[in-house]
């Protein structure tokens, strides 16, 4: 035998009772011997409450009865042959003139009693399972409609009544001898006390209804479908990479279903686990799809949580003084004052110095709470050896569960690991000894992210998905755009990351989707339907969606992201940047963004700061890193400067080289802007300061290439026509270089704390000596690389590469 219990979502349709009696049909073709257990429609449960809430009220109910009488008769005239209409009708308009009686009886006195709701609230039920009995029995001859009120006996606590079990037991087995044979479709959630009155099992009853049958009668399973595929890792409406369960042990799914997983009402799971019968989540509207198993025990499985639950709003009470401290029974007298005014509490953490407690409890009865403690330590408050009550509001509870959390090191670990690194802060813990479970109290605004960051966090097996906001949509953005869109599947498969680019911005126009930006149609999108670009308010939204594992990227040569670099990392946000800016400032404004990514455990990385996408800034980190001591570094860092020079041999004159240099698109629109070497200088600098020299740029020496007219020169052209007319100077270098066997190289240095910049003559000895086309090259001189320098080579400049750097750099955010 087994028991089917469904849902208000279940039986909410024409569609979906369809699929319900299609579900009982194989059950029974099956040798199952099912007995079915209803919900009221969906959405009625609700109708119901709002109906006696405006009858006691004074307002009016009329329309409310009348959209119950046309959602049930509907569904008479759809699933019912006209022929066996009446019946049904008359027995519906029965149940909704006693229920119109009742609620005329509320709005005469102004006053709902619990028992006067539970008996409103059972009409649900009653309509629902009478209706779909007679439907049912179109098909299956022996359909009995059974209301549980017969089987079911509790006491008279109106509204979450407690189980006579003993008694109840006894009915349902009698019951069941007396209609061996006959297909039971059983109200759900309803029952009665000894006097015969209606009561309620409280919310998801239904399934304790369930359960409480399957256990008189010894079933095999009970099965729950509901609208879900099982119990998930997660709220699959915040986390949308939440998976099913196949199976859980009963006390997994206790800990889940106490903190929020609303699928399975945690008193079902008690007659089940006492007598061991397994529970099945199922999806009415995905039967094919086997669900969850809950079951005694879960078995061996390498996940190394099962779930991750919460409550999305709690208050806390936080109780502190001097007075708690070395008194016995001081933690009986609050928690039993709360138990006996029906206070429940949700979590409780004090202190080891017995200084402070603090517990959770629904906000609806945070105040109630607050007033009951001052009256019972009211001599402790005039003392001042307990200080007033605080109530926080606007909090939620987070909670890991699973029995493999049992005694295996590093699991609170990457929990506090994966908040901290979103800049979620957790304002109290709890953890029982039984170790299934771990609870942490934070704000309420922060639950989705931390839900995300979390879920990403335990299941590895997903991948872990970075939130990207960038800045620039120049030659390096839409090459970045290009190649993440290109490599997103190989990401996905080998790296376990998926990279969604959920924000985009411009000079002119920027655009939000906390979906993902679709990176194939961006440029149309962003034109279409972006709004007014505005830089602040790109940051503000940036930091407002509040997503997981974010990463700002900036694309600009400007300065003005650069000025919302630390205001990111304090909102936990990490920071990819092709900008040279923040780091070649004042060495104050370096120091802090550094110490600010630290402090806020993000990442901030640059490695395009420095040779586009050679790695250049990681090789000198990981040397530190390592123990290694730099003795010297020596560089050419400017693509241009090292076309030029690579390139300044033979008949050709200075002059032709720079044209031809700019005609290929190697120099600025004023070429000087490369030959001044600023820029060189800049990533001397960066380099010097990761190195550990607190340097600021006018300590760079930097040497010069061009003679003083070229640089006075007022316009591009007169500066042409200057250099022209200093071929003889550049003629005399280039011949000396010759005459010497050597080449010219525009090198920057960092030794022993100092940078320097100048035009060099090298021979076939030095490492720079066979550079060709703009290429970059820097040569490291360690403690460990002192004979032969570790030497890093290659292209320098370019939108790919420098894409490529940054899209490394993003990647690096994600490992």
């Amino acid at each position: 035998m087994k028991i089917l219990k469904f849902g208000g979502t279940s039986v909410g349709t024409v569609d979906s009772i369809r699929a319900v009696l299609d579900i009982v049909r194989k059950s029974q073709h099956a040798g199952d011997q099912p007995i079915v257990v209803l919900s009221a429609m969906g959405g009625v449960t609700n109708l119901l409450t709002q109906l006696a809430e405006n009858a006691a009220e004074g307002r009016n109910f009329a329309s409310g009865l009348q959209e119950l009488e046309d959602r049930h008769f509907a569904v008479v005239k759809q699933l019912i042959a006209v022929k066996h209409q009446n019946p049904v009708f008359t027995r519906l308009k029965l149940y909704l003139n006693e229920l119109e009686d009742l609620l005329q009886g509320i709005y005469n006195l102004r006053e709902l009693s619990l028992q006067s709701k539970d008996l409103v609230l059972s009409y649900g039920e009653r309509c629902s399972a009478f209706l779909i009995s007679k439907i049912a029995a179109q098909y299956f001859p022996d359909a009995l409609f059974v209301d549980a009120t017969q089987l079911i006996q509790t006491d008279s606590h109106f509204g979450s009544a407690h189980v006579n079990q003993a008694r109840s037991e006894q009915l349902i087995r009698t019951f069941a001898a007396a209609h061996a044979g006959k297909l039971l479709f059983v109200t759900g959630f309803i029952a009665s006390n000894e006097k015969g009155r209606v009561t309620t099992l409280g919310r998801g009853g239904s399934d304790y209804t369930a359960a409480i049958i399957g256990a008189a009668l010894n079933a095999e399973a009970i099965e729950i479908w509901t609208d879900v595929d099982g119990m998930l890792t997660a709220d699959p409406r915040i986390v949308k990479k939440a998976f099913s369960l196949p199976v859980l042990s009963y006390t997994e799914a206790m800990e889940l279903s106490y903190f929020g997983a609303k699928v399975i009402y945690p008193p079902t799971m008690i007659p089940a686990f006492l007598k061991k019968i397994p529970i099945i989540i199922r999806n009415t509207f995905n039967p094919d799809f086997g669900g969850t198993t809950i079951q005694h025990d879960s078995g061996r499985t390498a996940l190394p949580i099962k779930g991750i639950s919460s409550i999305a709003d709690i208050s806390v009470i936080n109780l502190v003084g001097s007075g708690m401290v070395g008194r016995a029974g001081f933690s009986g007298r609050l928690f039993t004052l709360l138990a006996r005014e029906q206070i429940n509490v949700v979590l409780i953490t004090q202190s080891s110095s017995e200084h402070s407690i603090t517990f959770a409890v629904h906000p609806a009865e945070a105040l109630r709470a607050k007033q009951l403690i001052e009256r019972e330590f009211e001599l402790e408050l005039q003392a001042n050896k307990l200080s007033q009550p605080e109530i926080e509001e606007r909090l939620s509870v987070l909670a890991i569960v699973g029995e493999n959390m049992k005694q295996t090191p590093g699991m609170s670990g990457k929990l506090f690991h994966a908040l901290g690194r979103n800049g979620i802060n957790v304002r109290a813990i709890a953890q029982g000894s039984s170790e299934y479970n771990i609870s942490v109290i934070i704000s309420q605004a922060d639950l989705s992210k931390a839900l995300n960051a979390v879920h990403d966090a335990f299941f590895a097996q997903l991948n872990k998905t970075l939130h990207v906001f960038s800045v620039g949509t120049g030659n390096i953005g839409s090459t970045l755009f290009k190649q993440i869109q290109e490599q997103y599947a190989f990401l996905l498969d080998n790296n376990d990351i998926e990279i969604k680019v959920v924000g985009i911005s411009n000079s002119r126009k920027m655009l939000f989707s906390g979906e993902g930006i679709d990176l194939a149609n961006w440029k149309t999108v962003l034109e279409q339907s972006g709004e007014l670009a505005d830089l602040p308010a790109f940051v503000a939204r940036t930091k407002a969606m509040n997503l997981p594992n974010c990463v700002f990227i900036d694309n600009t040569a400007s300065e003005l992201p650069t000025l919302y670099y630390r205001e990111l990392f304090q909102s936990n946000i990490s920071v990819v940047t092709c900008n040279k800016i923040a780091n070649s400032g004042r060495y104050s404004e370096y120091r802090d963004l550094k110490d600010t990514a630290r402090k806020h455990g993000v990442d901030f990385f640059y490695e395009t700061n420095v040779g586009a996408g050679l790695p250049i800034v990681r090789v000198l980190r990981d040397l530190m890193l390592s123990g290694d001591r730099i003795i010297r570094i020596e560089a050419i860092l400017s693509g241009t400067i090292s076309y030029i020079f690579n390139n300044f041999s033979g008949d050709v004159s200075f002059h032709d080289i720079v044209k031809n240099a700019q005609q290929l698109g190697y120099t600025e629109p004023d070429p000087r802007d490369d030959l001044k070497g600023t820029d060189f200088m800049r990533k001397m600098l960066i380099l010097a300061r990761d190195a550990g020299y607190a340097l600021e740029p006018e300590d760079v020496q930097l040497g010069g290439i061009l003679p003083e007219a070229c640089l006075r020169a007022t316009t591009v052209d007169d500066f042409y026509r200057e250099l022209q007319a200093a071929d003889d100077y550049f003629n005399e270098l280039k011949s000396k270089a010759q005459r010497e066997n050597r080449v010219l190289r525009y090198i920057g240095k960092l030794e022993a704390g100092r940078v320097s910049i100048a035009l060099e003559f090298v021979d076939e000895s030095h490492p720079f000596y066979a550079l060709s086309g703009s290429d970059n090259i820097i040569a490291f001189t360690t403690e460990r690389y002192k004979e032969r320098p570790l030497v890093v080579k290659g292209p320098g400049a370019g939108a790919e590469v420098t894409a490529a750097g940054v899209f490394a750099d993003l990647v690096n955010v994600g490992a």
